[in-house]
């Protein structure tokens, strides 16, 4: 096994260089900001070259998975290079010749949520939470408004981008967003991969995920930027959207206008 790691994610060789560990490394919050970005990105552009691997495994470290992206960076200075990189990331995952596993304990929120819905299988545990809160500071998620009816079809999408709701994991689970609710997710994740994956033809795996996904980056890369259009062009030309934020960077409740 041998192990890389840098501020932002630990990346390691697992089950005879047959499975990449990669893992979030900036808890409690394990904050989707530009350095994980690039962490992130990093390692889907070099590591998954390698022909021995069958798959990925994304967990984090601390009680939680992912608070979601950094507020200061959605801010009017930030947004448009914050959007324009997580975007190429979600691609970047979702046209991955690898199956992704993903392990969450504890909040999985905003853009901590997009990245695990970029990823192929999620494994919960009982205590995981989901959403999309960013209606709540006055704004909107572009990529999971694009990845949930991919994921668990239009109604339930709308039900939690429109409400900023949480979901516990046995609902995530019950609409399909959560794959398996385990106490040790990592090692459900790990049962899943040797007992399915392990013993497979490596580069059978690579064709299987390609056709299952067929289609899919395409619809997602136009519809990604539209939303990205909308939201710099038009919400972040509101006086809600920029109250919403800064009133949560100050801690403060918000004063809504409306408009």
């Amino acid at each position: 096994m041998t192990m890389d790691t840098s501020q932002s994610i630990k990346v390691w060789s697992d089950r005879y260089d047959r499975l990449l560990r990669v893992r979030l490394a900036q808890p409690k919050a394990n904050l989707i900001d530009a350095a994980m970005i690039a962490g992130l990105d990093e390692v889907f552009t070099k590591r998954i070259k390698d022909s021995r691997l069958r798959a990925v495994l994304l967990d984090a470290e601390g009680p939680h998975f992912s608070f979601g992206a950094s507020v200061e960076e959605h801010l009017p200075a930030k947004c448009a290079a914050m959007l324009q990189s997580l975007h190429g990331l979600l691609l970047m995952m979702i046209d991955a010749p690898l199956p992704i596993l993903t392990a969450i304990r504890g909040q999985c929120l905003g853009g901590g949520l997009e990245v695990a819905m970029a990823t192929t299988l999620i494994f919960a545990a009982p205590g995981a939470r989901f959403g999309q809160p960013e209606v709540k500071l006055a704004v909107i998620a572009p990529a999971a408004s694009c990845l949930l009816p991919e994921r668990v079809g239009r109604a339930h999408a709308e039900d939690i981008l429109l409400s900023g709701r949480t979901l516990d994991s046995q609902e995530a689970f019950r609409i399909g967003l959560v794959h398996e609710v385990a106490d040790d997710p990592e090692a459900a994740a790990l049962s899943y991969f040797d007992q399915h994956l392990a013993q497979l033809s490596a580069s059978s795996v690579r064709f299987a995920v390609k056709a299952a996904r067929m289609g899919m980056a395409e619809r997602l890369r136009t519809a990604l930027a539209a939303m990205e259009k909308v939201y710099l062009e038009e919400l972040m030309a509101t006086r809600d959207a920029l109250e919403g934020l800064q009133s949560f960077i100050e801690k403060r409740p918000p004063k809504w206008e409306d408009g």
